[in-house]
């Protein structure tokens, strides 16, 4: 087995012998408000931001400005994990340092998304259509990064193996940690992922491997954990749905809680989660579709009146009015 070359001086953005129980980057979701909210709540161990696409063609301008007021090394104590997520060693090299300049101390590269745009290039998941190229851009990107470089990706672009063969790359060129999405690309969100998958990973390199995909419940999370030996566990949907899953993933909440007490968490949640979306978006009707956004995450049959009416409600005011009544 390989032993990487680590450039990093950074530590890792978790303290060394720990389990950190991550927030996943969720685009139009994981934005700063609702990072803000989990943190003072229920404090994930690290968060990322949504991921930032990097601009191919224009050298001055890699990162949009909404993103670089982003960019930071921690949020409020914790630390934030930049991605990026484009094609391109020059651009992405470029767009790591302008980041970096900007105050970003972490930063990883999303080779995993699925939809849309990024799969109609070689951005997100399309970058494993070609994985000659990342021969080159991974270690020009680590040798660019100055601080802490992982990867997010997917098992592979159709072949749920294909993640073995990169492993070598990875470890040659010091990549600090992986964050493994046990689906293949093609599938997206379909079937389920397949965490023997990420536990033969962990066998198989000595780089530290986060677990993620599908993990909705305290029980599933920790039976993950103990079944891949993952370093730590990324919480996407299932966290968006439930905020209280990381207290409950510490044994410091109720692993199965009742309906009363899930009706006062999702009540709570949104109260702390609004002032914030608030200031960050403009007028109620994107306020509102953000809220929606975050509600159509929660996963509760015994709820499904409530959750239809707060999905339903046509205005900021009629949304709030329901949750009120929670």
């Amino acid at each position: 087995m390989n032993q990487p070359n680590r450039l990093r001086s950074t530590p890792l953005p978790w303290p060394s012998g720990e389990t950190p129980l991550m927030l996943a980057p969720m685009q139009g979701l994981t934005n700063r408000a609702l990072r803000a909210t989990f943190i003072s709540w229920v404090r994930p161990d690290v968060v990322f931001t949504e991921f930032m696409r990097v601009n191919p063609v224009a050298a001055k301008k890699r990162l949009s400005p909404v993103d670089l007021k982003e960019i930071a090394a921690v949020e409020d104590g914790v630390p934030l994990v930049v991605q990026l997520i484009g094609h391109g060693k020059e651009a992405l090299v470029s767009a790591a340092e302008i980041a970096q300049r900007a105050g970003a101390v972490h930063l990883n590269l999303n080779m995993g998304c699925p939809y849309g745009r990024m799969t109609s290039g070689l951005t997100g998941g399309g970058m494993l259509k070609r994985p000659d190229l990342l021969e080159e851009i991974i270690p020009a990107l680590r040798q660019a990064v100055t601080g802490t470089f992982s990867v997010k990706l997917r098992a592979g672009y159709d072949d749920p193996s294909q993640v073995f063969s990169l492993l070598p790359l990875f470890e040659k060129s010091g990549v600090d940690f992986i964050v493994l999405h046990p689906r293949t690309v093609k599938q997206a969100y379909n079937g389920s992922a397949d965490h023997g998958i990420t536990a033969e990973v962990v066998r198989q390199t000595n780089l530290p491997v986060i677990a993620n995909g599908d993990v909705r419940s305290a029980k599933h999370g920790l039976e993950v954990l103990q079944r891949t030996q993952a370093a730590g566990l990324m919480i996407g949907r299932g966290a968006i749905g439930e905020p209280m899953l990381f207290e409950r993933l510490r044994g410091k909440a109720t692993v199965e809680p009742d309906l009363v007490e899930r009706k006062a968490m999702l009540k709570q949640y949104l109260e702390r989660l609004l002032p914030g979306c608030r200031k960050l978006f403009c007028g109620d009707m994107q306020v509102l579709c953000k809220m929606k956004g975050v509600v159509a995450n929660v996963e509760d049959p015994e709820m499904d009146r409530e959750l239809k009416q707060l999905k339903r409600a046509k205005t900021l005011e009629a949304f709030e009015k329901e949750f009120g009544e929670l």
